[in-house]
């Protein structure tokens, strides 16, 4: 068993030990104060020495600048534009396809792919023996009616005959210039006719064929009345109207030119989910032809008193979107974190809706060396 003064002399040691730890931590205490003041002597020691060499050397001075070197713009407002690109196409109103009215022979073709037309010249001659028959067998009927019905009415005036006689003269006359008429139509069909001035795209069909109506054998174009045409997805309908300004790049000719739109279809395309629009387009646009594509930048957006702010100055962190504002404190520029709203983005520049301010200047190059409350050095 362990003696009563074995007892005390272990209580005596740790009374000791511990004693022993009290008095270092105070020493290391008072060492550590020595030091700080140590410190904050030499600090305004090494200020002021590094103040009289900047006074006496610039290039030190220069190294001494620990602040950030940003360029920077101040904000105003300004028209905001938001587009779309879609493609689209030339097109024309008098691209056609010619088919005969009635069949027949082919007898005469009278155009080749690239000839120039006018209005009302004769393209393709059928084989109208039959019709030309008819004719002549009717207009010779019709010329003995027509005597018949005059000496008819000649004694129906001095009251010989019977109205009837009259009448059934009168109505046969009557009836074969009606028939003649008929075939007089039937006749002209048998000539296929521009109907309009413009150039032989194609021909479909050689003399001594048979061609039937409805049978395309002539197609024809104008460059007169053209457009252009696009399918729009259905998300922009309501932002899409009629009178919107679009630009039109042709990637064939590197043209580009401004227009408006023209109309806009009601349906929307179940297929595709798309409604049609129309542009307007000049007739005498130079190397521009039916079927060519369009590049369109449709305008669906406008604010014409916008805050925008370049796209790539926006920056993130856990509270979102956020761009470095300067501020001026105690004569030295300051770099803030501002958190922004963005609305819309086109063309390397976003709408800003909430968070800045006319007149704030942004950071716009070197905003990615800045950090929050630190002093910047702004670039003339």
């Amino acid at each position: 068993m362990m003696t009563r003064n074995t007892l005390i002399a272990i209580i005596s040691f740790f009374m000791l030990v511990s004693c022993g730890e009290t008095t270092d931590v105070d020493k290391m205490k008072e060492k550590l104060e020595t030091l700080k003041k140590e410190v904050q002597e030499k600090s305004l020691e090494i200020q002021e020495l590094e103040k009289k060499i900047a006074a006496a050397d610039p290039e030190f001075a220069e190294q001494m600048d620990k602040s950030v070197l940003v360029s920077v713009e101040k904000l105003e407002k300004k028209t905001f534009v938001h587009q779309i690109k879609v493609q689209g196409e030339v097109a024309s109103r008098k691209n056609i396809q010619i088919s005969p009215e009635a069949m027949g022979r082919v007898l005469q073709v009278t155009v080749e792919p690239g000839d120039q037309v006018r209005k009302g010249q004769t393209l393709i001659r059928l084989d109208n023996e039959t019709n030309q028959n008819q004719i002549r067998e009717l207009k010779t009927a019709l010329d003995l009616a027509t005597t018949m019905f005059e000496k008819q009415s000649k004694l129906w005036e001095d009251g010989v005959g019977t109205e009837v006689q009259y009448l059934e003269a009168k109505n046969r006359k009557e009836s074969l210039e009606s028939q003649l008429a008929t075939a007089q139509s039937q006749l002209n069909k048998t000539y296929l006719k521009a109907p309009f001035t413009g150039r032989i795209n194609d021909v479909n069909t050689r003399v001594g064929e048979y061609v039937q109506p409805g049978m395309p054998v002539v197609s024809m174009v104008s460059m007169e009345e053209m457009y252009l045409r696009a399918d729009v997805s259905e998300d922009y309908i309501n932002a899409i109207e009629e009178k919107n300004p679009v630009s039109v790049y042709f990637p064939s000719t590197k043209n580009s030119v401004m227009t408006e739109i023209s109309a806009i279809s009601y349906v929307i395309n179940q297929a595709n989910r798309t409604f049609e629009i129309e542009a307007k387009i000049d007739d005498d646009l130079k190397g521009v032809k039916p079927n060519q594509l369009a590049i369109i930048d449709l305008t669906d957006y406008r604010n014409e008193d916008a805050l925008v702010v370049p796209t790539n100055v926006i920056q993130q962190d856990s509270k979102g979107d956020f761009v470095f504002v300067i501020d001026t404190v105690k004569g030295e520029k300051i770099a803030h974190k501002k958190h922004v709203e963005t609305g819309k983005t086109f063309n390397g520049e976003t709408e800003i809706l909430k968070g800045l301010s006319v007149n704030d200047t942004i950071v716009t190059e070197g905003y990615r060396n800045v950090v929050n409350e630190i002093p910047v050095k702004i670039a003339k």
